[in-house]
């Protein structure tokens, strides 16, 4: 007899619902992202928020700073219970774990894959006062007048700042860094000629270069990309370049695999909306949305390509 309560509660517990989606989401979430409105993982960011149908809002909240390094460790070390999200770079989730000698946060330990959503080329760009109109024009130029040339960033550790560093280490010219706090900061500077050189993510820097602000030289991808197909790639002079920046969803390591799925499969349905799908490619946007399983082999990639650019460019950020 005193087994019974024993039974009883064990067929309770195997006949009890799973925790985790059930009931999820029951009050808003947050979508932290890593760098100041008005780039592409902002505007990634804001178009889940607008067209996803969760019953609950998603809320984005800007967290810029340190290469996105603050934004991402506030998700790491967030309750992993799905209320809790990051609009990831190449930066925060491949790059920076070689780049900065002391983190505050493991890009793959700390973190559950959500989706991969967009991917974009940067767009080497130039103010309209450098007296060069092609990659090798600025080649000539920079080795022409060594140090005299600089190029911002919206931070260290961002694929801008990289794509920099793997420009001068395989063109064998010289140019100074210069980071921002984010995009819209260094923006201004390169047009008013503060600084000279940039490469800006195309859904940003395209824009401007339509409009005669900003000069556009070539994008960093290996092929040119259908939103600007007459903007040649820089491997198009300098054989094998290429650097690709993107953007990916990850949760707090914990989080129940079930909430994770029901995020995916809300982020699947709203990027494949036509009309979203025709505003990413009109941005210079590629989307592609990945399972939880294919971002994670995907990362693991990003990280080794990643790790070998930093090491050969000799870039830190301490």
């Amino acid at each position: 007899m005193r087994l019974a309560p024993l039974l009883l509660g064990a067929l309770l517990l195997l006949g009890a619902p799973a925790v985790g989606a059930q009931g999820y989401p029951n009050k808003p979430i947050r979508m932290v992202v890593t760098f100041p409105s008005g780039g592409a993982p902002d505007t990634l960011a804001r178009i889940f928020s607008s067209k996803a149908q969760l019953g609950q809002p998603i809320v984005v909240d800007n967290k810029p700073g340190a290469g996105g390094n603050i934004g991402a460790e506030f998700v790491a070390k967030a309750p992993p219970d799905g209320y809790s999200l990051v609009m990831g770079t190449v930066g925060t989730h491949a790059i920076n774990g070689a780049l900065y000698s002391k983190m505050p946060y493991d890009m793959v330990k700390d973190f559950v894959p959500v989706a991969h959503v967009a991917s974009a080329p940067n767009l080497l760009v130039v103010n309209n006062d450098l007296p060069v109109k092609s990659v090798a024009e600025l080649i000539d130029y920079m080795k022409a007048n060594p140090n005299k040339v600089s190029y911002g960033s919206p931070g260290i550790g961002t694929s801008i700042h990289v794509s920099g560093e793997l420009f001068k280490s395989m063109t064998g010219t010289s140019m100074t860094h210069v980071p921002y706090k984010g995009r819209q900061f260094a923006i201004p500077d390169l047009v008013s000629g503060q600084i000279q050189v940039m490469f800006d993510n195309m859904p940003s820097a395209l824009p401007m270069a339509k409009e005669g602000k900003i000069r556009a030289l070539a994008q960093t991808t290996a092929k040119r990309s259908a939103a600007a197909p007459d903007v040649p790639t820089v491997a198009e002079t300098v054989p094998g370049f290429e650097a690709t920046t993107w953007f990916a969803v990850f949760a707090p390591a914990g989080t129940p695999a079930d909430v994770v799925a029901r995020i995916n499969t809300e982020m699947q349905r709203v990027f494949a909306l036509p009309d979203v799908q025709d505003k990413l490619k009109t941005l210079g946007l590629e989307p592609w949305i990945s399972t939880p399983d294919e971002l994670r082999r995907f990362q693991a990639a990003e990280i080794v390509k990643w790790a070998k650019v930093v090491k050969d460019s000799g870039a830190k950020a301490d």
